[in-house]
């Protein structure tokens, strides 16, 4: 899965925590909101030395393009958390201060569990089957 298709799907799946994430989806689309964030942030930072208004405006901007892209990385999150056969529950580790967020970025960064698992069918096997 490349990066416009991984966007693609992640944006599709606004709000789906149903099913599984493979890895490349969920760092595609990781790499595709760090990079809006701060595209965003840097346009901000510019508006803010050009005009007081200009800075708000994009401000603005910079907010509603971090509400839109905040629930799809959180779904694909406990996707990608289904995937390693943990539940969505897991992802409020990120709630614990220093090292939770970190612990489920390193769970988003382990393989997943190969062939079927309680949330579906692996996303790596094109037909759904499991191969020793």
């Amino acid at each position: 899965m490349g990066f416009a298709s991984a966007v693609r799907a992640c944006l599709a799946k606004y709000a789906s925590i149903d099913g599984r994430a493979t890895r490349a989806e969920f760092w595609w689309f990781f790499l595709f909101q760090l990079l809006l964030m701060l595209v965003m942030g840097l346009l901000a930072a510019a508006a803010a030395t050009w005009e007081p208004r200009a800075a708000t405006v994009v401000g603005t901007a910079w907010g509603l393009a971090y509400l839109l892209v905040v629930p799809p990385m959180i779904a694909v999150t406990i996707r990608r958390l289904h995937d390693r056969n943990r539940s969505g529950w897991s992802y409020f580790w990120v709630l614990v201060p220093f090292v939770g967020g970190l612990i489920v970025l390193i769970w988003c960064a382990q393989r997943g569990v190969e062939g079927l698992n309680r949330f579906g069918l692996d996303p790596t096997e094109p037909d759904g089957s499991f191969r020793k």
